[in-house]
This record gives C-alpha cells, structure tokens and sequence, in this order.
C-alpha cells in the first residue's frame, strides 16, 4: 500500500517528524522513517488498524528504537509496535491484542441447558426441509458465552434474539439475568426496541418470564458511561458492567476501540451476544471487527440466510451487489426503476415532492410522531458529502426548490420544518451523533421554534435551536449516517465519476435501508466499477485468534 505524499493530514507529518526527531537516523532514513509513520497514521484514519511492511521497511522500524515487538514484556511504552509484517500505533495494537484475548476468554465458557431441544420446539417450528437458522442461533446463543448472529435485512435477527432471551430467562429458574440492550446509535436503539416490543407479545412463555425481557435499549456510549471529552469511560475492567448479558445490535458499526471497551467492562462469566450484518459498512473508526469475528470464530457464529421482510426486487439486488454480479444487479435495477423513467431529469423535483406531507402535517399543528414518521418514511442517501449529488448539494437544491414553492420560508437558518441531524455528542443534552431532529413551532410556547426529537424509548424531546451541538439539514444524507436505518422507500444519488468512497460494501448498504421501493440516480459505468470495487480493511485481529489456539 502506498500513500502519495499529498493525502497526508498536517497531523499525520507533525507526528512522524516528531518521532523521527527521536531517532539517530541519517537524512535519508529519516525520510523514509517519516514517510512509513505518516503512512500508518494516515491508514488509521481511514479505517485500517495497521499497515503490512516489507522486510526492508520492518528493519528499518525496528531500528529506529521507537518500536516494540513484543509490548507486554516491555516495561517502556514505545509508540510504535511491530508484530510480524504488521505495524501498529501502540494504541490500537493494544486494542485489537486485547479484544482477541478477552474474546478468545469468553469462548471458552459454555452453560449447561437442560431440555434445550424440547423447550426449542416452542420457541420454533420444525421445517423439515431445511435448517431452521433461527433456531441454530438460539441453541449457540443459549448455550455459549459469545455468540454472533449475523444477516442480512429482515433475516430475523432481532425476532431470534427476543426468543433467545426468553429461552434464557426460562431456563434461569427464577434466578433472572440482568439484561442490557445496546446499539452504535440512537437511531438502531430505536429500531431494537422497537422490534423487541412487537415481537415480546407473541413469546410462548409466561408472563412472569416476559416481565424479565427488558425493552429498554440504550447506545454504547450511555451504556458504558461516556466522560467526554476523553476517550474514556466510566465501566471498564476496574468498574464493570453489573449485567449478565450484553446485546448489541448493529455490530457492524462498533469500531476496535469500542468494542475493546465494551467487552473489558463486562463482568467475568458475562454473556456477550452481537447482532449485525457482516456485509455491511465496516465501522468508520478503525478496524473491521465484526466481519473479523466471523471469520475467526466460525463455531460462535450463525449466518441467517432467509428474509421475511424486505422487496424481493430490493433482496435480489442487494445480493447481486453483495456478490459482486454487477450486469445482474444492473438488470434488476433497471427493470425495478421502469416506474421512474425520468428521475434523473427531475430528482430535486422528485426529492421535494417526497417531503409534502411531512410539511403539510407540520402547518396543520399534527402531533410529532406523527409529522416524524411521515419524515421518516422517505430518505436520501449520497456516498459523498461533497460534489454533484452529495449531501451538500442536494440539501442545498431540495430547500431552494421548497422555497420557491411556499413550503418553507428560508428567512432564516431555523425555519419551521427544517430537519437536522446531530452531528456532535453531547451527552448532556442527551443528544448524540446521528440523531435526527425537525424545527417546527411549539404549540406550548406560542409557535416559538424549537427542534423535536424523539428517543429511542419513544419519549419526545424538545430544545431551543442554540442549544445543539453541531447540526446539517438532512433532507439528504450520507450512506455511512444512515447505518442502522430503515424507510419505506430510499432514493440513492451516486456521483458521475467513481471515487475511492464508492465501494460494494457502500452500494449494499444503502440498498438494504429501503424496505419496499428504491431508486438509484447513477449511471451504468459508474455503477458498475462501484459494484466490482471492495473495502479491504487491514488488519491483524484474525491473526491474533489463531496464534492464541
């Protein structure tokens, strides 16, 4: 992997100056010292937890006296760390080194469970034709320490695990687990909670076990105790967790930090059981951990293979995609897009004519659920943030278009109906990156303008507009923000050119936030070389678990 000297952040060359100021090095290994710093600096920032060195590349690190092999035996801290043709800022080193131990911990931690195949028969329905995924997932889940269930949209995920924690609050014999729901963010907590309160009701089990079903679920952050504006948290190895399982939802999204985190809060004998699509999107902090896992611990993973929820047209172009079979894809989006034959002429038009109702709503002083489910029903998604048919441009275009129609009145940046997203945590406001808000006049202040919320427990909540951490307009929005979403209906604007943003993983994810109708705004070149192109996350976290057997 090589990084042309321009990409480099000013940060990225301020730190490997300032450590090869540290070296004895002459002028010429200086330069290429700096330039191997500045390039896993720079491959950190983009996701990757380290860079692979050739021989000639490693000697020289190893030379400069700022680099450890082995760490733990190390009394220094050295800020390099070289682990065979791997190199690591010792941070993530420790990260990725650390989760791979304590996980490796808990998969060794397996629970009896009597009668398990009679109390699964109520739980599911033998198919005699096929395995039932769902029930594999359960028997794993109720069985072992750490389980992953992965998927891909409306393969049943959360309905399993609702049945999982029954079966094991069944099975606990009165002596209940305590139970913690997690997600990345407030938006896929929504989404859990959601799906855990419809399908708790048709549990075949009592009451009394149901009671002991939480449907409460909050984000990683609230879980673990965020102290911003440091890393770090108020749960660690030192104050655990006092839960007996952890869930998380959206797995894919949690980061190496934070997953390293998260499971050195867990109490010892804890269970921890992670929901996700490894398909999807990797996290965009570094690393790639849930498809690691997958990879490295086959035994503690179930793959759920059927969807009952989603468009047949939308399920076989994702899979398309997924699978990389871009002139298939491209046929069953070309049949699926007849409807809409001239949305690329007219997609402003087309874009604020979705956004009606929700305005509408808003003049006639309806309810806030009821203005944000209409809001929600619809969404843009855009790979980039800037350019022809980005965020910036769109967002721009679809309020200049509302204007001119007399649906909003830019007047000015807090207009009634704006819809914003969060993009800055602020915990405590409550308000955490992702979180989707409308400006609409409080009926309870006389019209004064205030930005509604609603939490992931269904509760609403409103502030003045200058209170906010940092917010966008989101009548469009990036693919990478809209992870762990779902609408009605997705339009995706893909720019005219093909970028390194525009990847499989990226197309795949924004056509699985659609549940019933989809359009994508790109044409076929582009499309295609998007479709044939891949992210390939470096990283050493499967080496760790198969030097640990």
């Amino acid at each position: 992997m090589r990084v042309e000297a321009n990409a480099f952040s000013r940060l990225d060359i301020a730190f490997a100056r300032f450590l090869s100021q540290r070296t004895t090095f002459d002028e010429n290994q200086r330069q290429q010292f700096e330039h191997i710093v500045m390039q896993v600096s720079y491959e950190q920032n983009q996701g990757h937890s380290c860079i692979q060195l050739d021989d000639k590349g490693r000697a020289l690190i190893l030379a400069s006296g700022l680099a450890a092999m082995m760490p733990e035996q190390q009394t220094e801290c050295l800020p390099l760390v070289v682990e065979q043709n791997r190199l690591y800022l010792h941070r993530y080193w420790f990260y990725e080194k650390r989760l791979a131990i304590q996980i490796k911990t808990l998969t060794k931690i397996n629970f009896p469970a009597e009668n398990l195949d009679a109390i699964l028969e109520r739980y599911f329905k033998d198919n005699a034709d096929e395995t039932d995924w769902q029930r594999e997932a359960a028997k794993m889940a109720v069985r072992q320490a750490f389980s992953i269930i992965t998927g891909g949209p409306g393969t049943g995920k959360t309905t399993t695990v609702v049945k999982i924690l029954a079966l094991l609050q069944e099975l606990a014999a009165g002596q209940f687990l305590h139970i913690a729901l997690a997600a990345p963010t407030g938006k896929a907590a929504m989404r859990l909670q959601e799906s855990i309160g419809f399908n708790k009701a048709a549990l075949p089990c009592s009451e009394r076990v149901k009671a002991h079903i939480p449907e409460t679920v909050t984000t990683l952050h609230r879980l673990l105790g965020a102290k911003p504006p440091s890393p770090y948290f108020h749960h660690d190895s030192d104050k655990p967790l006092t839960y007996d399982l952890v869930v998380v939802d959206e797995a894919s999204m949690v980061d190496l930090a934070l997953m390293s985190k998260l499971v050195d809060a867990l109490k010892p004998c804890a269970r921890l059981i992670l929901l996700g699509d490894k398909d999807q999107l990797a996290s965009v902090e570094s690393g790639a951990v849930l498809a690691d896992l997958t990879m490295a611990l086959p035994a503690h993973t179930v793959e759920l293979k059927k969807s009952h929820r989603f468009d047949e047209n939308i399920k076989h172009l994702a899979d398309a995609v997924n699978f990389q079979q871009h002139d298939a894809a491209w046929r069953i989006l070309r049949e699926s897009n007849k409807e809409n034959p001239v949305l690329r002429q007219n997609l402003i038009d087309y874009v604020a004519g979705q956004q009606a109702e929700y305005l509408q709503l808003i003049k006639t002083q309806a309810e806030f659920d009821e203005i944000y489910r209409a809001f929600s029903r619809f969404q843009v998604l855009c790979s980039n943030r800037h350019g022809k048919n980005s965020v910036v441009d769109i967002n721009y275009r679809v309020e200049q278009k509302l204007a001119a129609q007399k649906l909003i009145n830019l007047s000015g940046l807090w207009y009634s109906g704006r819809p914003v997203m969060v993009t800055q945590n602020n915990a405590a406001l409550h308000l955490y990156n992702g979180d989707i808000g409308i400006c609409m006049p409080d009926k309870e202040q006389d019209g004064k303008h205030m930005v509604f919320f609603q939490r992931a427990d269904g509760a609403i909540k409103k502030y003045l507009p200058t209170r906010l951490p940092h917010c966008e307009t989101v009548f469009a929005m990036t693919i990478h923000k809209s992870q762990g979403s779902e609408f009605e209906e997705v339009l995706i604007a893909l720019p005219d050119t093909i970028n390194p943003v525009l990847t499989k993983e990226l197309l795949y994810t924004a056509i699985t936030r659609a549940k019933k109708t989809l359009n994508l705004v790109v044409d076929e070149a582009v499309f295609a070389a998007t479709v044939k192109q891949r992210v390939q996350r470096i990283t050493g976290l499967v080496d760790n678990f198969s030097s640990l057997d």
